[in-house]
């Protein structure tokens, strides 16, 4: 007897791909739905299917439809209607109700996050399978950091982004999606904690083989609120979004930019123009998609490493990917091999790939295991080891990526010195001042974010050969001597560029920096920055201690 499977939103942009490769299963009887019967019988024709499909109109919001669907008996429903922004749990808990099992393709973060907690109970009570997300988030990339991570000992960092082709069509239903939190917050985890950032409210550049330079935005999805804890993330999980054409990527970003200063308030208005404007855009692309996966940590060995996963799909392939983790777990549930209840993701890796048509998707993987030494211990020398401690916790390759603590700053307040803080994020002053420090450790270089109570600046550090580190702040660069003596560290500015100008040594800016082993027993910093002719720029001094020490300290002092 073929197991009846319905598939809801059959006709829409990645409802179409999902019947395809649903109507190749054996023992299966496929109803499509949309919400004219029409539209699921053109679809029903043109897949063939020997008789084995059935079309149906539905809408998930009419009573009259969910009672007709449930009628049928069907053994499993798929959603893959959306937007899951608005959408409600009624569907799926009638389904599940009814003793059927359960998947969706739903990105949206709440959806999400509310799912198992609200048809946990009565998918284990039906002994069924629900399962939400199946589709590039959270289910793929959740797969993905779970095999790269794999047997490691700690994981700082999970970074994700989605490359979609530009040639390729894109319903009316995805653009809203985006539109609704384009410019509004989201939730982000940085710093070893959950924050909020705006929703395609930056763009961060990538290269990534064979589809050249893109700059991918943040936006929402749930695996910043999950993957933190699945994986005891201690540092970073994001997930951006790559356009082809830098004028839809920037175009967004303009439009979420007006949103967040309140120029506009309901961008989901936009939704049919930006459609229909993309025909402006999709003459210029190429249609190669992909995405990629990076995770940094300590592997198994307690070596720092880096691991990159990267799909690339071929012109017109790349859409295919979202209904994957889909099909891989309805021919697991044909299989019998999947636990009763309801959660997210919950997929390998393996049998996601297995679902891919190689050439049209090709993935491959990089593992890159640094060198032992650290970037200043490379540039110490054997001066490193006499280091204290405590100095060497803050600097070893395996060292903790977040430190948190406490500064007192002095800034300049001339008209000078407040234009070149501005250009390069230097703190005002204050005193007690929050500071995070988290330091990006990878193989040929480490980037360290400094957040003076929500004021950050970030720079990149290099190792030039001998005791000499390049620290680059956007396209300006300084060359440090690094000293270890006294147990302590120095760090005197020894040349600038300017790009790969090299600028007169006279008018470089001083730097007296120190870290040291306070009184305390925690690492110390003090850092004073002059200018020629502007004076004293910036003067910061405080401690820092790992972000777990400070967690435990806390607690402690909440018990007392």
């Amino acid at each position: 007897m073929p197991r009846r499977i319905v598939l809801i939103g059959s006709t829409g942009f990645f409802g179409q791909r999902l019947a395809r490769r649903l109507v190749s299963l054996d023992g299966v009887a496929l109803f499509l739905t949309s919400r004219r019967e029409a539209r699921a019988t053109a679809l029903a024709d043109a897949l063939g299917g020997g008789g084995r499909i059935t079309p149906l109109a539905f809408a998930r919001n009419d009573a009259a439809s969910i009672e007709r669907l449930v009628s049928l008996a069907p053994w499993l429903v798929i959603d893959a209607s959306g937007p899951f922004q608005v959408a409600s749990y009624d569907l799926a808990r009638a389904v599940i109700g009814a003793g059927a099992h359960w998947i969706d393709l739903a990105d949206a973060r709440d959806y999400l996050l509310g799912f198992g907690p609200a048809l946990d109970a009565i998918a284990r009570e039906k002994d069924v399978v629900a399962r939400a997300g199946a589709s590039s988030t959270p289910a793929l990339s959740m797969a993905v950091a779970e095999d790269l991570t794999r047997g490691w000992r700690r994981i700082d960092s999970v970074d994700i982004a989605i490359l979609p082709g530009g040639k390729g069509d894109v319903g009316e239903a995805v653009v809203r999606a985006i539109l609704s939190y384009s410019g509004a917050p989201i939730a982000t985890f940085v710093e070893g904690r959950q924050q909020k950032t705006t929703g395609w409210g930056s763009a961060r550049r990538l290269h990534v083989d064979g589809l050249g330079v893109r700059y991918a935005s943040p936006v929402e999805t749930a695996d910043a609120m999950v993957m933190p804890k699945r994986f005891s993330v201690t540092s970073r999980v994001s997930f951006g979004a790559g356009l082809e054409s830098r004028v839809e990527q920037f175009g967004l970003l303009l439009l979420a930019h007006l949103r967040r200063r309140g120029f506009i308030s309901d961008l989901e208005a936009w939704a049919p123009y930006l459609v229909r404007a993309r025909s402006l855009t999709r003459p210029f692309a190429c249609d190669h998609g992909g995405m990629i996966v990076d995770c940094t940590g300590l592997d198994g060995d307690g070596r720092l490493t880096s691991a990159r996963w990267t799909l690339h799909a071929l012109p017109g392939h790349g859409p295919d990917v979202p209904v994957l983790p889909a099909v891989a777990l309805t021919r697991a549930l044909l299989g019998g091999g999947k636990k009763t209840g309801a959660e997210i993701g919950a997929l390998l890796l393996k049998d996601i790939e297995a679902e891919m048509e190689p050439p049209s998707h090709v993935t491959s993987r990089a593992v890159t295991v640094a060198s032992d030494a650290s970037l200043i211990e490379a540039a110490c020398g054997g001066s490193y080891a006499s280091l204290p401690r405590t100095l060497k916790a803050f600097h070893d390759q395996d060292a903790p990526p977040v430190w948190v603590g406490k500064a007192d700053i002095d800034a300049s307040d001339s008209f000078a010195g407040r234009i070149v803080r501005r250009v390069f994020g230097f703190p005002p002053s204050g005193r007690d001042v929050d500071v995070i420090v988290t330091v990006d450790r990878r193989e040929g270089g480490e980037t360290w974010t400094r957040n003076f109570g929500g004021r950050r600046f970030v720079s990149r550090l290099s190792h030039e050969g001998g005791a000499i580190i390049s620290e680059r702040f956007g396209a300006v660069s300084v060359r440090l001597a690094i000293k270890a003596q006294r147990g302590e560290i120095e760090m005197p500015v020894v040349g600038w560029r300017f790009g790969a100008m090299p600028l007169p040594l006279f008018l470089a800016p001083k730097s007296e920096t120190r870290e040291f082993v306070g009184g305390d027993g925690r690492f110390h910093f003090d850092v004073a920055i002059r200018l020629p002719i502007v004076g004293l720029l910036a003067h910061y001094r405080g401690w820092l201690v790992p972000q777990a020490v400070a967690a435990r300290e806390t607690a402690a002092s909440g018990n007392a």
